[in-house]
């Protein structure tokens, strides 16, 4: 039931948000040079590894040695993303292929 309710919600959100989706990923893309999104590892339930979808707010070095997320050069959207929270809309891709869940499971005991 609950991975129903996770399908049901993030297509939904997905298919609302999608026309600001595409202004964000083409303000990136128009922004700077590098990829529109970053994937980051996470670890879910059981230690089980996976990677994140998130758009990219940071500049992007491809040869620094530092990731950029970790040296925090943010780029003119990026500090808007990050205010708003939209930075983290394509998890929803996450939420349908079965990675992550919106709903809580401490709710349901």
């Amino acid at each position: 039931m609950r991975r129903l309710s996770d399908l049901a919600i993030a297509c939904t959100l997905l298919a609302i948000t999608l026309p600001l989706l595409l202004v964000v990923w083409c303000a990136i893309e128009w922004d700077g040079t590098g990829p529109a999104f970053e994937r980051r590892e996470r670890i879910g339930r059981g230690g089980r590894r996976f990677r994140v979808l998130v758009f990219r707010t940071t500049v992007h070095q491809p040869g620094h040695p530092i990731p950029a997320w970790l040296a925090q050069e943010t780029t003119r959207i990026g500090s808007f993303l990050r205010y708003t929270r939209i930075d983290g809309l394509p998890q929803l891709i996450n939420v349908i292929r079965g990675d992550m869940s919106l709903l809580d499971t401490t709710l349901f005991y």
